[in-house]
């Protein structure tokens, strides 16, 4: 008598993959705080009519979160380092949230001005780890492309403030703005105190002195930091003075609100692109070059006066932002690189973040100077390309250090 034939047990259905990975929760929390880096430039007029803010008290609010990556981006990247990544972007998602909560209320602008300091305290204690909780997080074949992305926070939380911002400050007023921020600001900590596992990004164990030490007397941290300030400002030299330059020119506040928004939006393609890139094996110092020449030349374009068309001269300011866009996702990948040892990840991003924040405090002020004493924007392009120039040093330079380091290391093994 044949033996019954068993009934196949069905395989258990696969678990559905959550829509968004932890990696990109940590890169969403970027974008959240980058709102608030943005949130104010929408916001001046309605400040100025509410709490008689003067322009001078302007420039101080716009710059004060730049100062505190300017004083403090090393440091707190070393106290980051000790915390713990996954601790710190909680801490500063909560202080984002609190600091643009109570900003809401102020009534004065010192108090708002004091509530800017701490939304850039906490601006930065989600910044500076994350690059190294997306590390953490991704496979090492995916490390590339997902810096690439990270490398896009800044553009893109920009892009959104100066498109939302005037809308909601219209229908709401600046107050319900900030109110609005820091309740998106709040759910996206709970988001990610719940995607992101609790074992990553664990505390260190070495003393935040030592990262800070190892990172100030290695090399390549500061090649790399020196860089991401050549980019940075020119980047904000060029896109932050695109409003004025557009209503001088004529054109009305919704479409120069709208240019300069795309503006800034181009530059989240070269970062996902160099990203991509690097991935299938380009080289670093390649992306380099293309984005700071690329810089330079379209600069040239788009302020020099060679009678050139309007239409070709913003065009030249998207591919300015755009092809520029590959020198930040390729410069993030390299600071893992060149960190001096696991521990002092977040402290070497957080001497880039430094460096970064000086030429955006910097590069506006230089490019405004130039244009006061010529009376125009026509020679901002010699500002742009000396400082394209030295990133081109700099890239080769870093380069050629990175490829004897590399053929010393295959020499020993």
């Amino acid at each position: 008598m044949p033996k019954p034939v068993p009934k196949p047990v069905p395989a258990p259905a696969p678990d559905p993959k959550p829509s968004f990975k932890p990696a990109h929760v940590v890169i969403l929390a970027g974008v959240c705080a980058a709102l608030h880096v943005g949130k104010l430039a929408p916001a001046i007029a309605a400040l100025q009519a509410s709490l008689g803010l003067t322009l001078l008290q302007a420039g101080f609010l716009l710059s004060l979160v730049q100062a505190a990556g300017m004083g403090a981006g090393l440091a707190l990247g070393a106290f980051s380092d000790r915390l713990g990544g996954r601790r710190s972007v909680l801490l500063g998602l909560g202080l984002l949230s609190v600091a643009s909560a109570a900003g809401g209320l102020s009534q004065t602008v010192a108090l708002l001005m004091g509530l800017r300091v701490l939304e850039g305290l906490g601006f930065l204690m989600v910044a500076l780890p994350a690059p190294g909780l997306v590390r953490a997080l991704v496979p090492p074949a995916r490390l590339p492309a997902m810096l690439g992305l990270w490398g896009a926070y800044m553009p893109l939380g920009t892009a959104v403030v100066l498109l939302l911002g005037p809308l909601a400050i219209a229908a709401m007023g600046w107050q319900a703005w900030w109110w609005l921020l820091g309740g998106v600001t709040a759910l996206m900590a709970l988001w990610f105190a719940r995607a992101v596992p609790a074992g990553v990004g664990a505390a260190g164990t070495r003393r935040a002195s030592d990262g800070l030490r190892s990172t100030l007397t290695a090399m390549g941290p500061w090649l790399v930091a020196l860089m991401f300030a050549c980019y940075s400002s020119q980047w904000l030299a060029v896109i932050g003075f695109l409003p004025t330059i557009y209503t001088q020119a004529g054109i009305s506040p919704a479409l120069t609100g709208v240019l300069t928004a795309l503006a800034a939006a181009a530059n989240i393609a070269g970062n996902v692109l160099s990203g991509r890139l690097l991935q299938q094996g380009v080289a670093p110092r390649s992306l380099l070059w293309q984005g700071f020449i690329t810089m330079a030349v379209t600069s040239v374009l788009a302020f020099a006066d060679l009678s050139q068309p309007p239409a070709l001269r913003y065009g030249a300011v998207l591919l300015f932002s755009a092809v520029g866009g590959l020198i930040p996702g390729t410069l993030f990948s390299l600071a893992l690189r060149v960190a001096p040892a696991e521990g002092a990840v977040a402290a070497t991003v957080g001497w880039v973040q430094q460096w970064s924040s000086a030429g955006q405090f910097v590069g506006p002020p230089l490019a405004a100077a130039m244009a006061s004493r010529v009376g125009g924007w026509q020679f901002t392009w010699v500002f742009t390309v000396a400082v394209s120039g030295l990133g081109v040093m700099l890239a080769g330079w870093l380069s050629d250090r990175l490829e004897q380091q590399n053929k010393a290391a295959q020499v020993k093994s």
